[in-house]
């Protein structure tokens, strides 16, 4: 009885091989003369039958899986569209040059289970590299992206200007968003953004720097992002020092975009802030020239040259006619004028005018009128 059993269970196992083997040519039949058969890609998985019987097949052909398509080690660009099949990306693949056989290609990332994980994106491909190599890149996706750049130093309308030129995002948009719109945008409760009076633009907390924008980016996720990285780098320390003189944030960015416009050199920065610090404690007007230009600017001419009538206007910016600070930032600052303005050097100065004898961006700094008169005798040419 025994024996007959094993007899019986031999038989069963010959027929179950015989019955796979065919199947394999049925299927590698199909394979080389273009049809699908019963298999179709791009499905949730493969039953155990199917995936038994292409693993047969790719195992045939393992050496192909091995050999890439050609010897040109150039990098190609290449795109996965969203809602493409595997068999157009597979046959994509073929057309450039990146593999020589779209059939095998399909059958390997289906056998593998790496179909569905095929991202849309933009890739690098190689000729060099083999149908293994490809599937697994095809993993990742990178998509399209943009790069803005904005300078410190610049205007709210300046900004739009560099946005619009470096982006799809549109100059009016931008500048609606960040004049008035971003108010009824869903923001997070940064503490900054309630001390902006009522009728306040983002002007000045718009950081500078350079970002990474998704092709279809709107002038909200722009300004989010702007947003985010004032609040990252303006720290608790720099918050708290401000405090220290004096200063809440949306003083310390008023106070920083002054120093920001009339600073060229890093190692002066913290001694400029220093005279307004002293300024402002003495109740002085802060007699910061691009105060003047800010209510000055227009299109074309965002920071005029000024003249001496210019100082005597009655601008709502000038700090020659209101006493304090301006009623809000005047630039974008960047952190080493927020960080100057939160930590003045402590000096006795009163008075800055840039040095004539040195083209370097330097001033000459004096702690009475008198010294700032000598010097004004000797640079103050031209100088309003």
């Amino acid at each position: 009885m025994k024996r007959a059993g094993r007899i019986l269970a031999f038989v069963a196992a010959m027929a179950a091989v015989l019955a796979a083997i065919g199947g394999v040519v049925a299927f590698m039949a199909g394979s080389f003369s273009g049809e699908a058969g019963s298999i179709t890609l791009g499905l949730c998985g493969l039953s155990a039958p199917d995936k038994a019987l292409i693993g047969l097949y790719l195992e045939t052909r393992s050496e192909e899986l091995e050999l890439p398509a050609g010897t040109d080690d150039t990098p190609v660009a290449f795109v996965v569209e969203p809602g493409e099949t595997v068999v157009e990306i597979a046959d994509g693949l073929q057309e450039a040059g990146l593999i020589s056989d779209a059939e095998l290609f399909r059958r390997y990332v289906q056998h593998e289970g790496l179909d569905s994980g095929i991202e849309a994106g933009h890739f690098e491909l190689r000729q060099t590299m083999t149908i293994r190599e490809i599937a697994q890149a095809l993993q990742s996706g990178r998509r399209q992206s943009q790069m803005v750049t904005i300078r410190e130093g610049l205007r709210l309308e300046q900004v739009a200007e560099e946005v619009a030129a470096q982006t799809g995002i549109a100059h009016d948009e931008f500048l609606r968003v960040a004049t008035t719109g971003w108010r009824q945008l869903q923001l997070p409760a940064y503490d900054f953004l309630a001390q902006i009076p009522v009728d306040g633009s983002l002007e000045g907390f718009l950081w500078p720097d350079t970002y990474e924008l998704t092709m279809d980016a709107a002038a909200d996720d722009l300004i989010l992002l702007m947003l985010n990285t004032f609040d990252r780098r303006v720290t608790q320390d720099i918050r708290m020092a401000a405090n220290d003189s004096g200063l809440d944030v949306y003083q310390l960015t008023t106070l920083a975009s002054i120093i920001e416009r009339e600073a060229v050199r890093d190692d002066e920065r913290s001694v400029i802030s220093s005279v307004f610090h002293n300024r402002l404690s003495a109740g002085w007007f802060l007699g910061s020239c691009p105060t003047v230009q800010y209510g000055l600017g227009e299109p074309g001419t965002w920071w005029p040259s000024l003249t001496l009538d210019d100082l005597d206007l009655d601008l709502p910016y000038s700090t020659y006619r209101n006493p304090g600070l301006p009623p809000g930032p005047i630039c974008s600052p960047g952190l080493a004028a927020i960080e100057a303005a939160a930590r003045p050097a402590q000096t006795g100065y009163y008075f800055f005018l840039v040095d004539c004898e040195r083209d370097d961006g330097s001033h000459l700094f004096a702690a009475t009128e008198a010294e700032h008169l000598a010097n004004y005798d000797r640079c103050g040419s031209g100088l309003p």
